[in-house]
């Protein structure tokens, strides 16, 4: 038995989503273009019937599917009910939410509606991408006459378990204002497009670690045989085989207006690698989580510096975080310290093997450069100055490293429901 009845299957679902949230965006477009060049304001009642709003999205299963699948992680339902959300950029999540759909349809025989929303877009999201020319002296009317972002609006109340139930359950853990604020962010924070984010995510806290993936990636779009097609670079800069001197145009300066500059090297199939040089510390760590899990990625990983806390280690030893010491204190009011952060097993296996492939040396060899064991992450920079106060604590702890971003990015991981992992140089 199954309730799919007079529902929609994935593929029309996915078409109505566009459908609307295009009719949407090209009505509020239009009225803002209007408000500009003769003053007209928006009509109010077509506000009321939802001229602007996001389309929502719900899926409704009614608990009859016999031996539904239990041990996925994602694309299964734990009890029967409605389930609601609203959807920004469906283009873009297109690839994840037919996944998602799909599953829950074909095990569940779940029922998929596509509706308009009683949320409004606000006006700025769909400035971007748009012929209209804004100066700072409209900001106070387009605010005032058109649906704007609302803070109050915006959280992560169903992502951290406290958002209170109602007819409906969540759909997603961000809804369609969220995404949008987080969309908004990573084009400023990483000088990037957000469509050209690889769901496959390094973060780093060095430029040299940038430098090396840049020259491998030129060498990979060089490749005839190489499932990658182009490097899209902070500042603008994209490259493809056909560049001529791509590490010299890379090289310019346009990358360091942006606080976490972004590289993403592409494949045809949207499955290449994304490179944020996220700088040093715990709240930049935190920041480009917070906006980079709105847009589902498979994994992200801390690849960086650290210090070593053992003597037996040296300068160029690996660390493979099994363990986390957070004292970075930027999650504590959402996370608190003592929810333990565990690793992940495929991680930690896909970690290690790298490491053997990439240094040519077998397991014995490796395991004299590579230490597993729990790495700090503190807030305090100049923690030496303390050392005699942290030592304890390191080693009750059993710490073999310390740095200022790995913990919040595997804590956040956890929060957010996207696997990570840390793989640390001395």
């Amino acid at each position: 038995m199954n309730n799919k009845g007079s529902g929609l299957t994935p593929a029309q679902a996915l078409d109505k989503l566009d459908a609307l949230y295009e009719q949407s965006v090209v009505a509020l477009r239009n009225a803002i273009g209007n408000y500009i060049t003769s003053g007209e304001l928006p009509d109010e009642n077509a506000r009321k019937q939802g001229l602007f709003v996001y389309p929502s999205l719900t899926v409704t299963w009614d608990g009859s599917t016999t031996n539904p699948p239990k041990t996925r992680a994602f694309g299964r339902f734990t009890h029967a009910g409605s389930y609601t959300t609203t959807i920004t950029r469906p283009t873009l999540f297109r690839s994840y939410l037919n996944e998602q759909l799909t599953l829950l349809y074909q095990d569940y025989g779940a029922h998929i509606s596509v509706q308009p929303s009683q949320h409004e877009i606000p006006y700025p999201y769909v400035i971007d991408g748009s012929e209209l020319t804004l100066d700072r002296s409209m900001s106070a009317g387009l605010t005032r006459y058109f649906p704007t972002t609302e803070l109050a609006q915006i959280g992560d109340e169903t992502a951290d378990g406290i958002y209170h139930p109602t007819e409906f359950s969540p759909l997603s853990h961000f809804d369609a204002r969220r995404v949008d604020f987080s969309l908004a962010r990573l084009r400023h924070y990483t000088g990037t497009p957000v469509e050209h984010f690889q769901p496959f995510v390094l973060f780093t806290n060095y430029t040299r670690y940038v430098d090396e993936f840049v020259r491998w990636g030129c060498s990979q779009i060089l490749d005839p045989d190489s499932p990658y097609i182009a490097l899209s670079c902070a500042g603008g800069n994209w490259i493809t085989a056909e560049t001529e001197a791509p590490e010299e145009a890379i090289s310019d300066l346009a990358w360091k207006k942006h606080q976490m500059p972004a590289w993403h090297l592409i494949t045809a199939d949207g499955q290449g690698i994304t490179l944020v040089n996220i700088g040093v510390g715990p709240s930049n760590a935190k920041t480009i989580c917070d906006h980079l899990a709105v847009l589902r990625p498979d994994v992200w990983l801390m690849i960086g510096h650290c210090g070593g806390l053992r003597e037996s280690q040296a300068i160029g030893d690996y660390v493979l975080a099994h363990a986390y010491l957070r004292d970075d204190h930027v999650l504590d009011a959402v996370l608190p310290p003592d929810i333990p952060i565990p690793s992940i097993a495929e991680v930690q296996r896909a970690l290690y093997d790298a490491t053997k492939l990439v240094s040519g040396r077998p397991g014995e060899e490796v395991k004299q450069r590579l230490r597993t064991g729990t790495v700090v992450t503190t807030d305090d920079r100049n923690w030496e100055l303390r050392y005699s106060a942290s030592a304890l604590r390191f080693n009750l702890s059993r710490a073999v490293a310390i740095d200022m971003e790995s913990a919040t990015i595997a804590a956040q991981g956890y929060r957010f429901r996207v696997p990570y992992g840390t793989l640390l140089c001395v």
